[in-house]
């Protein structure tokens, strides 16, 4: 890894770290794409109330994506593998969503989150979920073990955006399904106009435009892919759905 890719990552990490013990001491951390997640102009307000109702409030306030990964469709005994799970929202929704007889699975890797992220499942019950500390550049967990990869405003900050995709396709079954809401330009945009519009650790100068989104994961492997914009978060920037699927399975 470069030095400037190392340094980019050490910036995310104390970033997230920093909001995570944020949340704890009762304060509201940063969010994707702007200093405090008090509005919903990255989020899109796409946490519905009846997604909130029941989960433990700091699993809510962690809660820092750029939408709702629950377009993955989840259903019931399927494993599910969220990248980059923060405080743990995503993966306690998708814990309820598979039920007893799935798993659900959260990666990060800062110490802080995992720990919050731990204390809510705790708090919540769960007992179908599992939080593992690492990359999303080098998944820990073997090949095709995971029907859905989720992940929430996270792929962007990804120093090695290549490498998410290639150990997202290695993970997922035949079949298996990527569902994530994440940050991406108009095609137009140049990298320099991208950095203009924000900062790395803000989700917004890291992001693929639209293209070179699709670009990487065709590379990877994956078919059938749709990238679908909901909202701006800055001029000709947008968060997005990106669904895509691995091919086999007994479909094919």
């Amino acid at each position: 890894m470069s030095d400037t890719n190392a340094e980019l990552r050490d910036q995310v990490r104390d970033r997230y770290a920093d909001a995570a013990i944020a949340v704890t001491s009762g304060r509201r951390g940063p969010c994707c794409g702007g200093e405090s997640c008090s509005t919903d102009d990255i989020t899109g307000g796409l946490y519905l109330e009846q997604d909130r109702a029941g989960l433990p409030s700091d699993a809510v306030a962690a809660s820092l994506g750029c939408g709702n990964p629950a377009v993955a469709e989840l259903r019931d005994g399927e494993t599910v593998l969220d990248l980059g799970s923060g405080g743990g929202i995503d993966v306690l929704l998708s814990a309820s969503r598979v039920g007893p007889t799935g798993k659900a699975y959260g990666l990060d890797m800062t110490d802080e989150m995992l720990a919050l992220a731990i204390a809510n499942a705790r708090e919540a019950k769960a007992t179908n979920v599992e939080f593992l500390k690492g990359t999303i550049e080098a998944i820990p967990l073997p090949a095709g073990t995971v029907d859905v990869v989720i992940s929430n405003c996270v792929i962007n900050l990804s120093v090695d955006k290549l490498a998410v995709f290639a150990e997202t396709f290695r993970v997922l079954t035949g079949g298996g399904r990527l569902g994530v809401s994440d940050i991406v330009a108009e095609d137009q945009l140049t990298p320099a106009e991208r950095a203009e519009r924000g900062d790395y650790v803000g989700c917004i100068a890291g992001a693929l435009s639209i293209g070179e989104y699709r670009g990487g994961l065709t590379t990877a492997g994956f078919t059938d892919v749709e990238i679908t914009p909901t909202h701006q978060v800055a001029d000709r920037m947008h968060s997005a759905i990106i669904r895509a699927r691995k091919p086999g399975g007994s479909g094919e």
